[in-house]
């Protein structure tokens, strides 16, 4: 079996233990939407995205910026099996949550849609969407102002925070928007971070962020 096999049955099996462990049961139509639309996503990224920009997140490297390792994993752990863990609890263990309409967690399983479509196609434009921050001089880092990079500076993080911010009302659960918010902030500590990065020590960088003014949000910030 290839290792795209196993990763994508171990990351889907462990997001649906997330899930339906937590939820205590399998008849769940929203949770079996949302992994499958999950799978979907990994599956479609292994298929179009650069196989160097592939393998070159799957190694370690030097130069990765000391406070982006544990920022990016705990924002993540928040963002999703955190998340997944207490919609499960709450959507249909305990229901501590109103019912929220079907109407409306398919609205926002669909944002959540946009978000990671959005984000994906970030990386598809950047060959350089490595995992941990850092300035790749080896791989002649350059500025990318193409694609969603030209309407904002980290499209990448900005429909990610999305679509985890829509995801536990789209699972039926008010109360996993408190870890998802957690990881949001996070995720917007990092973004701050890369960016003030990427000003000092990315050539063009300066210039490119005084014609694209927003970070994550047009006319926010």
């Amino acid at each position: 079996m290839s290792r795209f096999a196993i990763f994508v049955l171990v990351w889907t099996t462990f997001q649906g233990a997330c899930l339906f462990l937590s939820g205590g049961t399998i008849h769940w139509p929203v949770g079996w939407g949302y992994l499958s639309v999950s799978l979907a996503f990994t599956v479609v990224a292994f298929g179009i995205l650069d196989p160097e920009l592939i393998q070159d997140r799957l190694r370690r490297h030097s130069g990765v910026k000391r406070w982006d390792p544990p920022l990016a994993a705990v924002g993540f752990l928040f963002l999703c099996p955190v998340t997944l863990v207490v919609a499960g609890f709450d959507a249909k263990r305990y229901s501590w949550s109103p019912l929220i309409p079907l109407w409306v967690e398919i609205a926002t399983l669909a944002v959540f849609v946009l978000g990671y479509g959005f984000a994906l196609w970030a990386m598809k434009t950047n060959r350089f969407f490595v995992k941990f921050v850092r300035i790749q001089a080896e791989r002649g880092h350059h500025v990318i102002n193409s694609g969603p990079y030209a309407y904002i500076r980290h499209p990448g993080y900005a429909g990610a925070i999305l679509g985890h911010l829509a995801l536990p009302i789209g699972l039926g659960s008010l109360w996993g928007l408190a870890p998802a918010c957690l990881g949001a902030i996070l995720f917007i500590v990092r973004t701050w971070l890369e960016d003030r990065t990427l000003q000092a020590e990315l050539t063009g960088y300066s210039e490119y962020s005084e014609q694209v003014r927003w970070r994550l949000v047009p006319g926010i910030w």
